[in-house]
Formats: C-alpha cells, structure tokens, sequence
C-alpha cells in the first residue's frame, strides 16, 4: 500500500474536523475567558444548529420559489446560527444571571440546560438522523507524486523522474474543501472582532475585571449575554455547516463537546491562538489516526494528552501562567 495518498486523506480529513473544532472550542473558550462559566450545554448548541439546520433547508428546499439546490443550506447557514445565538442570550437572562453566574451553580444549571434541549428536540424531532444535501460536493481525487526509477519496464525503456498520479478510488469534495477554507475566515473575522474593535476592547475589559469595567459604565449584563450569545452562535455555525457530512441527530453533540473541551484545555483557556493550534493538533490527530488505526484509538490518545498537559503546563500551551 501506497503511504502518501493515505497520508494525504487523513491530513485533509484531519483538517475538516479541526476546522469543525476550532469553531466549537473557540465559543467555549469565550465564554469561559469573559464569563467565567463553564457551559455543559455547549455541545447542545452545536446539536441544535444541526437540527435546525435541517429543518430549514427541508422547509425551504421544498417550497417552490427557492429551485436551486443550495438555497436551503444558504438560508439555513444564515439563520440557524442567529436561532441559537437567541435561544442561548434567553437562557443567559433566565437562567444564569439569576445565578449571578457563580461558577458551581452554573456548571449545575448548563448540566439541566442540556437536558432540557436535548429532550425538547427529540420530542420536536424524532430520533431519527436527518440528512441535509450539501450545496455543492464535487468529488475531488487526490493527487501524489512519487519517484518512480527508469530502466527497462513492461512496454519498452522508460525515463525515470517525479511522476505525478491519482491513486484509484482515494479523493475528498469540494465541499469539505469549502468547510476548511469557512472556518479559517470565521476564525479571522473572530479575531479580528476581539483585537481591532471596541467591541473586543469591551469584552477583554469585562474578563479582565468585571467590577472595574461597570464602574467605567460598561453594561456588563448584555456584555455577558452577548458573549454567550456568540458563543452558542459559533457552536451552531459548526453544526450546519458539518451537518452535510454528519446527519444531524438529538445526541450528536455529546463527542464535539468532550474534543471541544480537550481543545480549550490544551490550547489554554481564553487564548485564540492556542484554540486553533490544539484544534489543528487533535483534529489532523484525529484524521491521521483514524485512516490507519481506529477512531477510538485517536479519543484515547487525545485524552492521555490533556492529562500530560494537566500534570505539566495546567494553564495550557498558549495560556498565561497564574500570578
């Protein structure tokens, strides 16, 4: 067997599930770094933005006034995350605030915030799979170069050199192409968002110092909702836009929350840069692994990691050692 053509598959598909993961952890660690609370439910969300995002390109591709086959994911990727972003400030003014966001009764009240969602939707949904077409899905094949020596070979004398080919039966789409390229410009958007505008400036103030920043007049209340808000929205965002690759289902939450939190437990929490290196870490991991070994394998190693990382830098690659 050919290594490089497998080893380019499951860089790539490697790349699809850190793309999918950085969006995830990215949300979970904003909300953490400004709030301070640990969201259970984040998982949910990411299930939600699935669902509704079936829902959507069901109700849409299905009328007649939208013919084209990517206008049910176009208006599912544009709404389904706003929904989510809704349904997670609503539940950050009923729930959390009540609670005034204390760290023990919140990691309590996202553990019932799960629930909740997750029953709802099955009730709502049914506990079947449903699939949602993706807008375009092209079939790729992969290409590999490789040294072939010349010499005397079947057909006469042949040159020898770099020869390029495409290895039968191995290729990925253009639409997991398109998920990477999304997430990379997502993430820049993000971080663009936290350290070129005043709303970053806002947000990194209320994290810094929550009383000093309502003292300057800082309406730390929205601040809060917005930032769970946006979280949630992220997670949604990841949902739809994985969801034509994985049918969405009332339980599938339950894997990207556990990677979400190795990620932000590696890369450190509240650190952009060291969200998206873990991410690339466990989810080109995950890829690699998984084409040659077995997916379980891949969460087996992935956790050993957060427990080498827990023993030896607790604040993570990227975070800042305690004062």
């Amino acid at each position: 067997m050919e290594l490089g053509p497998y080893l380019i598959l499951g860089l790539l598909e490697g790349l699809v599930t850190a793309a999918v993961l950085a969006l995830m952890a990215l949300g979970l660690s904003l909300v953490f770094g400004v709030m301070r609370v640990v969201n259970v439910a984040h998982g949910e969300f990411f299930m939600i933005g699935a669902v509704l995002a079936w829902w959507i390109a069901d109700a849409v591709g299905s009328h007649p006034a939208f013919a084209f086959p990517a206008a049910g994911f176009m208006a599912a990727i544009l709404i389904a995350p706003v929904l989510t972003a809704m349904l997670a400030m609503a539940a950050d003014q009923l729930v959390l605030k009540r609670l005034d966001y204390d760290p023990e009764r919140t990691i309590v009240a996202t553990i019932g915030l799960l629930y909740i969602i997750q029953q709802v939707t099955l009730m709502s949904f049914g506990p079947d799979a449903r699939p949602v077409e993706a807008p375009f899905n092209h079939r790729l094949p992969i290409p590999f170069v490789e040294w072939r020596a010349g010499g005397l070979q079947a057909g006469g004398l042949q040159d020898g050199g770099w020869q390029l080919y495409w290895p039968w039966g191995l290729g990925t789409t253009s639409y997991k192409l398109f998920v990477i390229m999304a997430a990379a410009v997502l993430i820049t958007l993000i971080w663009l968002v936290l350290t070129r505008t005043r709303a970053g400036l806002v947000m990194r103030a209320t994290r810094i110092d929550r009383d000093m920043a309502q003292a300057f007049g800082i309406p730390v209340g929205r601040v809060y909702a917005a930032v769970f808000g946006l979280g949630a929205g992220l997670a949604a965002l990841a949902g739809v836009l994985i969801v034509p690759i994985q049918q969405a289902h009332y339980l599938m939450g339950h894997d990207p929350l556990l990677l979400s939190f190795i990620v932000v437990i590696i890369g450190g929490l509240g650190s952009l840069p060291g969200t998206v290196v873990a991410a690339l870490l466990i989810g080109v991991g995950d890829g690699l692994i998984s084409v040659f070994f077995s997916p379980t394998l891949a969460k087996i190693i992935a956790t050993l990691g957060v427990a080498f990382v827990l023993i030896f830098r607790p604040e993570g690659l990227f975070g800042g050692r305690r004062q």
